[in-house]
């Protein structure tokens, strides 16, 4: 029988193996950070309890492993009704859920952008505050302008198959998708990370993507299996991917790209240029960068 989990906490991390630490090539120790997970997101379990960490792969069909305290374990009928329960997105960088439809109520949580959440009322008794439910029932009240709906289907837990919002508008999903990433601007980089808390190139591509509906590969390369495919460079339209040894950009138009970098003196989210002339032309990047992607 399948087992599935529901993420109970803020942020947890993801983690390639079930232990925190593991030695690199070079011998060095350094952290087995893979992922992270976000409130209210399920997980399929794909094997059994290790020293503490459940193996589990997650709605975007990335494999890791999670401590068994940051998780609630569940049967598919309620991930199900989870999944098709009213869930809306947090859309503010580090929301509060309230006791009371006022900010003077006690806060129940703090959750970051991207946490799913079930709406039981958008609009409460008092305007501009929601009601809503965690997945072990306890109910408050959000502010509602922090609220967006859910694209994308995490049904591919229990069908196996990757689900894709239909793209009616190209170009108004292309600017969805950029406008997405600019929401995530100046944030710090975070090895393995997906929201404002800090995040990586891949975690900024591909929740920027999984926020308009569609599933593309969580690591920084051109994976089967899922939409993006290689396009020549030059055919690069906003939204598009620009691929480099180990990292990932989103074109934005106008020879600009947004991304999420370690790079001493210039690291989080930030733009850069392909432009020569331009002071932030980044002549590494521009050297190394070897392909394009598109899911169009």
């Amino acid at each position: 029988m399948e087992q599935f989990a529901v993420i109970i906490k803020p942020v947890i991390t993801i983690w390639d193996r079930p232990e925190e630490t593991k030695e690199n090539r070079e011998k060095k120790i350094v952290s087995s950070i893979a992922d992270e997970g976000i409130y209210g997101m399920g997980l399929r379990i794909r094997g059994e309890e290790e020293q503490g960490f459940y193996p589990v792969v997650t709605a975007y069909h990335y494999p890791g492993y999670v401590r068994k305290e940051d998780v609630e374990l569940t049967g598919l009928s309620a991930l199900v009704n989870w999944e098709e329960g009213g869930l809306m997105v947090i859309d503010g960088e580090f929301v509060d859920l309230m006791s009371l439809p006022k900010v003077q109520g006690v806060r129940i949580m703090s959750a970051p952008r991207g946490a799913l959440i079930k709406v039981l009322e958008f609009e409460s008794m008092e305007p501009g505050w929601a009601l809503v439910e965690l997945f072990d029932g306890q109910r408050g009240f959000v502010r509602n302008q922090y609220l967006r709906p859910k694209e994308y289907s995490q049904s591919g837990l229990w069908t196996g198959k990757l689900p894709q919002k239909e793209i009616v508008d190209e170009k108004e999903f292309r600017q969805a998708v950029v406008e997405n990433a600019m929401q995530y601007l100046g944030t710090q980089y975070r090895w393995g990370g997906r929201t404002p808390l800090g995040i990586d190139c891949s975690g900024l591509t591909s929740e920027s993507y999984l926020l308009s509906g569609i599933i593309i590969f969580r690591d920084a390369k051109i994976q089967p299996g899922f939409p993006v495919l290689e396009i020549p460079k030059e055919e690069m339209l906003p939204g598009d991917l620009m691929y480099f040894p180990g990292h990932i950009a989103m074109y934005m138009g106008n020879g600009r790209y947004i991304h999420s970098t370690g790079k001493i003196g210039s690291s989080g989210v930030v733009i850069n240029s392909l432009n020569t002339e331009a002071a932030d032309y980044r002549e590494d990047l521009a050297k190394s960068w070897y392909a394009s992607g598109s899911i169009f």
